[in-house]
């Protein structure tokens, strides 16, 4: 039966940050040097769309080396067991898979917040939607791109995908589950913030959050932004924020934390703030990317920083996931700030920041390149000269 409410029973938080919405229970601090704040597991590759930017190159069908029932069990053992409170099952489409109440109410007896990000398809049912809230999931969370069908339809690949969308929204707040949007921002929908925070607003999101397209996938260059045209699109969103009824955060595009920060300085200081350490790095809460506060399982096992960044540095099935985190040379050189190259390296922001290392190995092939679409230039940098090939 489908859960209802009134929405005057959905609590509305009018806050804003340029940092992950923390679900209740989530300390406000953590150590992203011992565990992450978010592990991220692809539970399925399997999809009904055919997204134009997908990482995951998505197809109809599940695979049959999927991570079974009780591998997912254990490794949401895993995650507890490391100390990291959040857990997102994503895709392809995690409502493709049958067990997926029985995983997120696992998960939740173990104590883990429980996220899913399903498709905006009719596979996601308003039953399932009532049957995921009584096991426990915190939070529904589904791609929209565009602020009507006809914008988001063409992006998703599918007639009806929009409709189908809300539709899940809706029926997740009638359940009293809060509810996340989800959109990808590139040369196709740019110019459509302010609709869409309107749409955010009104279908009343805990959160927005806004992922400026990595090149992975199948994504191309075609839906790549240049690097003012982001700076543009980070300047919008902090306007945005300042009044929005949800919070807006960002994905592959941390240096909304410099723009946030900039602006919370006066506007006037552009790199030189005063929450300085002896070396001039800007102080604060360290950003959440790829390995710094985030694993990736894949639905095969692969641990991997992001699902932007596909490097793997183990599997479930033969090694611990704390283990890869805190050790392994990948995600260990990933959370060295002073170890980033190019402008990035020379950055006052590095800490809080430290640009998209997905997009960094995506279009240059090295993770710790500086970030091809930031279009902050440090104070006194000077590009090295490229030699002739």
């Amino acid at each position: 039966m489908a859960c209802r409410v009134s929405t005057s029973d959905v609590t509305m938080r009018p806050t804003n940050s340029e940092t992950l919405t923390r679900p209740r229970g989530v300390p406000a601090t953590l150590d992203f040097d011992d565990h992450p704040l978010l592990a991220i597991w692809e539970v399925t590759q399997a999809c009904d769309l055919v997204c134009q930017h997908c990482r995951a190159c998505a197809t109809p069908s599940r695979s049959a080396d999927e991570l079974d029932t009780e591998e997912g069990f254990r490794l949401l053992a895993s995650i507890k067991a490391m100390g990291t409170p959040v857990v997102v099952l994503t895709g392809g489409d995690p409502a493709k898979r049958s067990d997926l109440p029985a995983l997120v109410a696992h998960g939740t007896a173990l104590g883990l917040v429980m996220t899913v990000t399903p498709s905006g398809t009719p596979v996601m049912t308003d039953a399932l939607v009532a049957e995921l809230a009584k096991a426990g999931v915190a939070r529904l969370a589904i791609s929209i791109d565009g602020p009507d069908a006809a914008s988001h339809d063409a992006f998703r690949g599918v007639e009806g995908s929009f409709a189908e969308s809300l539709r899940i929204l809706r029926a997740a707040r009638a359940c009293g589950v809060e509810v996340q949007i989800n959109t990808s921002v590139g040369p196709h929908n740019a110019r459509a913030l302010r609709p869409m925070a309107d749409l955010a607003a009104e279908l009343g999101v805990s959160l927005w959050a806004v992922f400026v397209v990595v090149p992975t996938g199948r994504a191309g260059a075609s839906l790549l932004l240049r690097a003012h045209g982001v700076e543009r699109l980070l300047e919008e969103l902090a306007d945005i924020a300042a009044t929005a009824p949800f919070d807006v955060k960002t994905t592959a595009a941390p240096h909304f934390r410099r723009v946030m920060l900039q602006r919370k300085q006066g506007g006037g200081a552009r790199g030189v703030l005063r929450d300085v350490d002896e070396h001039g790095v800007v102080t604060g809460r360290r950003g959440i990317t790829d390995g710094v506060g985030f694993a990736f399982v894949s639905h095969t096992g692969e641990i991997f920083p992001s699902g932007f960044l596909p490097m793997s540095a183990g599997n479930v099935r033969r090694d611990e996931l704390a283990t890869v985190y805190r050790t392994h040379p990948l995600f260990t050189r990933l959370r060295d700030a002073d170890a980033l190259g190019g402008k990035c390296g020379a950055c006052a922001f590095r800490r809080v920041c430290g640009g998209s290392r997905a997009r960094a190995w995506a279009m240059s092939g090295d993770p710790m390149a500086e970030d091809p679409l930031c279009a902050y230039v440090p104070p006194n940098y000077v590009a090295p000269e490229r030699t002739a090939s």
